[in-house]
């Protein structure tokens, strides 16, 4: 019964608001899934998430504790039972999964065209597969919620 949350981002960079929405996550209960497209992308994510003030629990797929991790970073789909799923780089992510989970993100960069034109294929895959979106800008300084689309 989840839903996804588009974040245009424009102003705070990835590492940031990747690691408040996964801090918020994890306050909910829910375990993280930071899904991407490479595993240079990955990497460069979990140096930085170390390389942060602030102590965010991750670590990179293929390790023995895949499992247990609170926030796994991986190309592939799950290994440690996310509630919350977050698509960076162009990740790609199915309405059946977003229905499965309780919060799904897609996180893109606003000034690359190519990832602006992705989301957009991707909101409209989703949501004219049922699935619940929501659609947030920084533009103003702050996040706002743009636009809705709710199923039925």
């Amino acid at each position: 019964m989840g839903a996804v949350y588009f974040y245009h981002l424009t102003r705070a960079p990835l590492i940031e608001t990747l690691a408040t929405l996964a801090e918020k996550s994890l306050s909910a209960g829910w375990r993280v899934e930071v899904r991407g497209r490479s595993e240079e992308m990955l990497r460069g994510l979990d140096q930085a998430l170390w390389l942060r003030e602030g102590f965010l629990p991750h670590g990179m797929a293929g390790g023995p504790h895949d499992a247990d991790q609170p926030v796994l970073l991986t190309t592939g789909t799950g290994g440690n039972k996310a509630a919350c799923v977050m698509s960076v780089g162009g990740a790609d992510l199915s309405a059946e999964e977003i229905a499965a989970l309780d919060r799904a993100c897609i996180l893109f960069d606003g000034y690359d065209e190519a990832a602006v034109q992705h989301a957009r294929v991707q909101w409209k895959t989703l949501t004219g597969a049922g699935a619940e979106a929501q659609y947030w800008s920084e533009e103003s300084g702050r996040w706002e919620k743009k636009a809705e689309s709710k199923k039925g």
